[in-house]
């Protein structure tokens, strides 16, 4: 069977429940630029660190389930189990990312500043990653508040996975002894 369908050369896919919707609607978009992501997030693993190489593998999981929860018109706002729904996002992916980023925190000098994206390799990537992850959440925000039937869960999933990978880019550069850099103003 080849990959390729041509269901969508005029500009139409196909949502969770086989609903055509336009390549340009704003749920479209969100799960997209989740998707776009993800594949930074595939750059940015391996990272040198098998601690942070692992929960990016379980964040990257996690990811797919964030866009079938976009994907999804028929998860309401609110909803936790739904008939025939199998993926969406649920309190306890977020409390997992407070708990990665808590324990990073405590190992990490205090912040006092604004830091310049970059540093070592991998404290590079993941800096990338985190400026992608925060225009997903934009396009989040647009799709929940374009389309009542979105919930609001993968929007507060990602809001924490920004944090989260900002921190893990701190990480990052203070295991390769990148001292971090303040912008001057």
């Amino acid at each position: 069977m080849p990959i390729y369908t041509k269901r969508g050369d005029e500009g139409e896919t196909d949502l969770w429940n086989m609903e055509r919707v336009s390549k340009t609607s704003p749920r479209v978009e969100a799960y997209g630029t989740v998707d776009e992501l993800n594949t930074v997030l595939g750059v940015a693993r391996p990272t040198g660190y098998e601690d942070v190489d692992d929960q990016l593998g379980t964040v990257q999981n996690d990811l797919f389930t964030v866009q079938a929860d976009l994907a999804n018109p028929d998860s309401s706002p609110g909803a936790d189990d739904l008939p025939g729904v199998t993926a969406c996002v649920r309190e306890e992916h977020v409390e997992r990312l407070e708990t990665w980023v808590d324990a990073h925190e405590a190992a990490l000098p205090d912040l006092e500043s604004f830091v310049l994206p970059g540093g070592s390799e991998a404290g590079a990537r993941l800096h990338r990653a985190r400026a992608v992850c925060r225009r997903a959440e934009r396009r989040t925000v647009a799709a929940v508040e374009a389309e009542a039937d979105l919930r609001a869960m993968p929007l507060e999933y990602l809001n924490r996975l920004s944090d989260y990978l900002f921190v893990l880019a701190r990480v990052a550069n203070h295991r390769a002894d990148v001292p971090e850099e303040s912008p001057s103003y």
